[in-house]
């Protein structure tokens, strides 16, 4: 075969990379921000508290949080910082993204003994972005401790959660994710919720073209490809569990409330309070997921949405429910693939503890209960020793 002349040879596709110390210390400050604010949320998660007073306080806090580092401009410019992914408090079969306006008839919802609750948030500094979630039960107490169900969904979404973590590493398919948490979730007879995405970060981005998908189904399957992951990138892994049969949410009555610029698609809009509103949208959000509240006329900006909604220049975040009489626990982490091993950006669950969470079942499949006991980042002292194992192993099968 004649090689193609040299103008036809495509040249390589360059790889968005983590490269520097500055960046990765981005994420890490974004990630302390967050674990800050995750631990005021969980105190205000209590019985008889209002979501959307939940609601405005992270976004609070997160903002107060980003606003106190990096405020000195380089070469005259500002560091970007805020929001990665406003709050959102979903409760019992609410999958995520459930973050009410005041004009919401459903705005004076409270919580309730036993709801399972799942908090997400996120910060960045300069694009970097560190998001978080975690699931409580409230009213829970080592007395007192979560079972049944409750207990089921959030123990599989726990070890699913800690297993995946191990599994994101270089040289790993994205595949080896989606089918492990699938088993780990079946030990306690629940479901990853159906077609949720995981996905690779970059600066300004936090839905990559890397991804991980749950539970898909045969299309689904289809359309998202087998992926390697790789040295220096990020992903933000969303593992979500639920106790249903199946997995399968759908949208219901929830008003979506958190949207986010597609940072792909060109379109001239035009209404002129379209136009408006995309541009505050673009300024105070920027590539990031923003809710209705953070805009100055919520009721302009929701007429001013349906426009670029619909023609894709903004993606809606749905609200989706699993059936009735189930539950969704969650956990996202946000992990960097390092020269020196994995680096866990975000910190580890808060409230979870095993004491709280009383079940019959457990992991049973002995490799899956070794990985577990596995350190996220290996040693290079460990490295060597594996390596000085095999080689030993292979000298002798050659004898």
């Amino acid at each position: 075969m004649s090689e193609p002349a040299k103008s036809d040879v495509p040249k390589p596709v360059e790889k968005p990379r983590l490269t520097t110390e500055a960046d990765v210390t981005k994420y890490k400050t974004a990630g302390d921000i967050v674990n800050d604010v995750m631990k005021k949320l969980i105190d205000l998660c209590v019985e008889g508290a209002k979501i959307i007073d939940i609601c405005i306080e992270g976004d609070k806090l997160i903002e107060e949080g980003t606003g106190a580092v990096y405020n000195k401009a380089v070469k005259g410019v500002k560091v970007s910082k805020g929001l990665a992914f406003p709050t959102c408090v979903s409760v019992n079969n609410a999958v995520a993204h459930y973050s009410p306006l005041a004009s919401d008839p459903l705005s004076s919802q409270t919580l309730a003994k036993d709801d399972v609750v799942k908090l997400h948030i996120g910060a960045h500094i300069d694009g970097f972005a560190a998001i978080s979630a975690e699931t409580l039960v409230i009213g829970a107490t080592e007395e007192n401790p979560v079972t049944g169900r409750r207990a089921d969904v959030l123990k599989a979404a726990y070890n699913a959660a800690e297993i995946a973590m191990r599994l994101v590493k270089v040289g790993n398919k994205n595949y080896a994710v989606t089918d492990t948490v699938a088993k780990v979730a079946a030990a306690w007879d629940c479901k990853p919720v159906e077609g949720m995405l995981s996905c690779q970060q970059t600066q300004n981005v936090i839905d990559g073209k890397k991804r991980i998908i749950l539970n898909p189904n045969e299309t689904q399957r289809r359309d998202c490809e087998t992926v390697t992951f790789a040295e220096d990138e990020v992903y933000g892994i969303d593992i979500l569990i639920s106790s249903g049969e199946d997995g399968k949410a759908r949208v219901e009555d929830s008003r979506t409330t958190i949207y986010q610029k597609e940072g792909s698609v060109t379109y001239q809009l035009k209404m002129k309070n379209s136009r408006a509103v995309f541009s505050e949208v673009q300024k105070k959000a920027g590539a990031f997921p923003f809710n209705v509240r953070a805009l100055e006329d919520e009721k302009r900006a929701r007429l001013g949405l349906q426009e670029a909604v619909q023609h894709s220049l903004i993606k809606p975040y749905d609200v989706v429910y699993t059936p009735a009489n189930t539950f969704v626990a969650a956990f996202h982490f946000t992990v960097a693939l390092l020269p020196a091993g994995p680096l866990l950006i975000t910190h580890p669950p808060l409230w979870y503890k095993p004491e709280l969470v009383k079940t019959d079942k457990e992991l049973e499949d002995e490799e899956l209960k070794a990985l577990l006991t596995k350190s996220l980042r290996e040693s290079k002292k460990n490295k060597k020793k594996a390596k000085a194992e095999a080689e030993a192993a292979d000298g002798a099968e050659s004898k």
